[in-house]
C-alpha cells in the first residue's frame, strides 16, 4: 500500500469512527449549544486529533528514523544503515529507505576511494619532501658544519668560541631536520618492519617531550601489507602528536598486538580527555586512513581520565 492510500486509509478510519459515533449515540446538539453539548462536542473532537495523531505517527515512524540518520550519518564511521521494514511499512517508504541504503554504500565507497588517493598522494609528496630535505637542506648543513669546523681551528681565541657556538646551532639544526625527515618519511618502518618503527616513534616522543611513553609492543604479528603498516605508523604518530599538543598527560601507552584475524593498536594517556563532539582534523584524519585499509577505529574518551584509541586492521587474506 502506497504512503497516500496509508494516510488516507488512517485518516478515513478515524473520520468514520467519529461519524458512527455521531449517528449512534444518543447525542443532540440544540441551538443555541448548551454546555454540556459543548464539552461532548469538544472532548469528541480531542480523542479524533489524539488518534489521529497517533496513527499517523504509527504510519510515519519510518520517514522520522530516516530524517534523523540523514541528520547524523557520518561516512567517516561506515555501515550506518536504517533496517528495510517489511510489506505493511508501505511500497514508497520502503523504497526510500532502500534508495538511502544504497546511497549510502555508494558515497562510502566513493569516499574511500578518494581518500585513498588523497592520502597517497600525500604520503608520495612527503617522501618527496622528505629526499629534498635529506639531500639538499642535510648535506648543505653538514658542508656548513665542516666549514665553521676548519674556520674555528684557525681562528684566534674570541672568535672561535662564537664559531664553535655557531657551529653547536648549526648541528642542532641538523639534527632536527633529520628529525623532520624521519616523520615525513619513516624510513625504518620499510626497513626495520613496524615494530622498530614505532620502537623509535616512541623513543624520539618521550626524548622530545618529556612524556613516560610505556610500549606493549608483541614481535609475532601476522604479515601485513605495506599499506596497513603505515595507516597503523601514522595514526600512532598523530595519536601521540595529540597526546603533547592537547592532552595535558605525563604517562601514554603504546599497545600493538594480535586479535583474531586483526592486528590491534592501542594508544592510551592519563591526560583531560576529549569530547566526542570536539573531533579535529588530526582524528578525523586518523579516520580516513582507517577507511583506506578497511580498519575499524573507536575513540574512547572521558573528562578528565584520559583517551583511549584503538585501531582494528584486519589481516590481509593470502592470494591464492
Amino acid at each position: 500500500m502506497s504512503l497516500f492510500w496509508r494516510i488516507f486509509g488512517l485518516n478515513a478510519l478515524v473520520l468514520g469512527a467519529a461519524t458512527a459515533l455521531l449517528l449512534w449515540a444518543p447525542v443532540t446538539v440544540s441551538v443555541p449549544v448548551v454546555l454540556t453539548e459543548a464539552v461532548i462536542l469538544v472532548g469528541g473532537l480531542a480523542v479524533m486529533l489524539v488518534a489521529n495523531g497517533t496513527l499517523l505517527r504509527w504510519g510515519l515512524a519510518p520517514l522520522g528514523r530516516l530524517t534523523r540518520l540523514m541528520t547524523t550519518v557520518d561516512l567517516l564511521r561506515p555501515g550506518q544503515r536504517l533496517p528495510v521494514p517489511g510489506a505493511g511499512a508501505g511500497s514508497e517508504v520502503t523504497e526510500l529507505i532502500r534508495t538511502f541504503n544504497a546511497m549510502l554504500d555508494r558515497l562510502e565507497h566513493e569516499r574511500a576511494t578518494s581518500s585513498a588517493r588523497v592520502l597517497l598522494a600525500q604520503e608520495a609528496e612527503r617522501r618527496r619532501i622528505a629526499q629534498e630535505l635529506h639531500d639538499e637542506v642535510g648535506q648543505s648543513m653538514t658542508a656548513i658544519l665542516l666549514v665553521l669546523k676548519r674556520a674555528a681551528d684557525d681562528s684566534p681565541e674570541p672568535l672561535r668560541k662564537d664559531l664553535q657556538q655557531a657551529q653547536e646551532i648549526t648541528r642542532e639544526s641538523l639534527d632536527e631536520v633529520r628529525r623532520l625527515v624521519r616523520r615525513l618519511r619513516p624510513g625504518v618502518l620499510d626497513d626495520l618492519g613496524l615494530v622498530s618503527a614505532l620502537t623509535s616513534l616512541t623513543q624520539d616522543f618521550a626524548t622530545h617531550t618529556g612524556l613516560r611513553v610505556v610500549r606493549r609492543l608483541d614481535a609475532d604479528l601476522p604479515t601485513l601489507d605495506r599499506e596497513s603498516e603505515l595507516v597503523l605508523y601514522r595514526v600512532a604518530q598523530e595519536s601521540l602528536t595529540n597526546v603533547a599538543r592537547h592532552a595535558d598527560a605525563h604517562r601514554a601507552e603504546v599497545s600493538l598486538y594480535r586479535a583474531g584475524e586483526a592486528v590491534v593498536l592501542e594508544i592510551a594517556d592519563d591526560g583531560r580527555g576529549i569530547e566526542a563532539a570536539c573531533e579535529g582534523a588530526g582524528i578525523r584524519g586518523m579516520r580516513e586512513r582507517a577507511l583506506l585499509t578497511g580498519a575499524t577505529l573507536d575513540i574512547t574518551s572521558t573528562p578528565g581520565t584520559g583517551t583511549r584509541i584503538r585501531l582494528i586492521t584486519p589481516v590481509p587474506r593470502k592470494q591464492s
